[in-house]
């Protein structure tokens, strides 16, 4: 099987007023996401998105267009898409970093790979390792109190059991937010915190001696990026674990987290790493450390989430069990890019079952809503 044609599609779609994200790393309205669809000379198509966001990649969906277009589809044309460690090999060597624009392509291989075998994307990864019915903390943005107080409401309502709240902004309006959300949630339920690299070490330390009370379960990112010092010291300082995010990209940075002492955690998934290959090599090298991994999110649609829950459902070291992650994106946005939408209930999200990644991105839906 060859690649014969490589398409990609700059597409905008809305976030729901209520579920429009706010952190230190700014606001989120819409987003403008790329698609990507690979053909093949066995008529086997796969798609593939690029989760992108400026400020936290560097990439935008017009780079990532470009990228894709210009960059790498050239050079993938005539390369088998079930190769995927030679595809990754490929891209790398055009150009470094361009993590989401890498990892579209490198998704839609895999969905190829899939409907060729007849099987679902976590098969080809030895799994089912767990459950297809993957449950997921929600990710509540940095808001006032009043609509911090009425949104943990309902995600008590929801039978939410794990909520993560961005703090890493104004340190006291922060500690606020956390306070009422611990107050609405009860003893019970797990609390997240996540700074976005928005506070350095000091900052982070004093603020969870403010949080001392609160019983904050684990902390995600506290400081700057590649600040792995800092990591560590939070970690060693305040005794809350400490989840890496926005620090590891690859794995030379995991490598180096783990070094450091600098994490319990390691957040992964696909559009950040480069791919879903990429994204297990790290939760393997993790897991020969002793530490955890799970599943991160940029609000990603239905391509990129149902990329999210084979890898988590193929990986043993994804452990989502002990520390949920996000992947309810589908469900911040205003509609579907598919035609069978993931099915979201509460914290609670469906592995798709059917070959490849199991979902049809509607393509005439996708160019009536470009960029």
């Amino acid at each position: 099987m060859k690649i014969t044609k490589i398409d990609s599609f700059a597409v905008r779609i809305p976030l729901k007023p209520k579920r429009r994200m706010i952190s230190a790393l700014g606001q989120q309205g819409d987003s403008e996401y790329l698609l990507v669809r690979v053909e093949t000379d066995a008529g086997i198509e796969g798609a593939g998105e690029a989760t992108v966001m400026a400020r936290w990649s560097g990439e935008t969906v017009w780079s990532a267009q470009a990228m894709v277009d210009r960059m790498l589809a050239p050079k993938l044309i005539g390369l088998d898409p079930r190769a995927i460690e030679e595809i990754d090999a490929v891209i790398d060597a055009v150009t470094k970093d361009n993590w989401f624009a890498k990892s579209a392509i490198e998704m839609a291989c895999w969905d190829i790979a899939g409907k060729d075998a007849g099987k679902p994307v976590y098969d080809l990864l030895d799994g089912p390792r767990r459950s297809n019915r993957i449950e997921c903390r929600f990710s509540m943005g940095a808001y006032p109190l009043e609509q911090a107080r009425t949104i943990a409401e309902e995600l008590v309502e929801a039978g939410f059991r794990t909520i993560k709240v961005k703090v890493g902004t104004n340190v006291a309006e922060d500690i606020a937010r956390v306070k009422t959300v611990r107050e609405v949630i009860g003893p019970d339920r797990a609390l997240v915190i996540d700074a976005n690299g928005g506070w350095d070490a000091e900052t982070a330390i004093a603020a969870t001696k403010e949080m001392q009370s609160l019983n904050v379960s684990l902390f995600e990112q506290p400081t700057p990026r590649h600040e792995y010092a800092g990591l560590a010291r939070v970690r060693e300082e305040t005794g809350i674990p400490v989840m890496a995010d926005d620090t590891v990209f690859d794995l030379a940075q995991a490598q180096e987290c783990l070094r450091n002492g600098a994490c319990d955690v390691i957040s992964v998934y696909p559009g950040k790493n480069g791919g879903i290959r990429k994204s297990r090599q790290i939760a393997e090298v993790a897991a020969e450390r002793g530490v955890a991994c799970s599943i991160g999110s940029n609000l990603e649609w239905d391509v990129a989430s149902a990329a999210m829950c084979h890898l988590v459902v193929g990986t043993d070291n994804l452990q989502v069990e002990r520390f949920p992650g996000d992947i309810l994106g589908p469900e911040y946005h205003e509609f579907s890019i598919v035609k069978n939408p993931l099915t979201i209930e509460g914290p609670f999200i469906e592995t798709p079952t059917g070959p490849g990644l199991g979902v049809e991105v509607d393509w005439g839906l996708a160019t009536a809503h470009s960029v």
